[in-house]
C-alpha cells in the first residue's frame, strides 16, 4: 500500500520507519525538508520504500501515479 506521512518528529518518524518494515511504501513531508531527506536515505539503505517530498503538492502528486 501507498501511503503519504506528513511530520516527522520523533513520533512520526517511529511511525514511518515501522510503516515501511511492513511492506508500506511511503512519500513523507516534513515541515524542515532535509528531515524527510535523512529518513529517506536511512531507510532506503535499509531495503524499504520511502520518498522523501519538499512540499504537500509534491506529496499529493507522487501519490497520484
Amino acid at each position: 500500500m501507498q501511503l503519504g506521512f506528513i511530520g516527522l518528529g520523533r513520533m512520526g518518524a517511529n511511525m514511518v520507519r515501522r510503516l515501511v518494515r511492513d511492506g508500506h511504501e511511503v512519500v513523507a513531508h516534513n515541515r524542515t525538508v532535509e528531515k524527510a531527506h535523512e529518513l529517506a536515505d536511512e531507510e532506503r539503505a535499509s531495503g524499504h520504500s520511502i520518498e522523501a517530498a519538499d512540499s504537500v503538492a509534491a506529496l499529493v502528486e507522487r501519490l497520484s501515479k
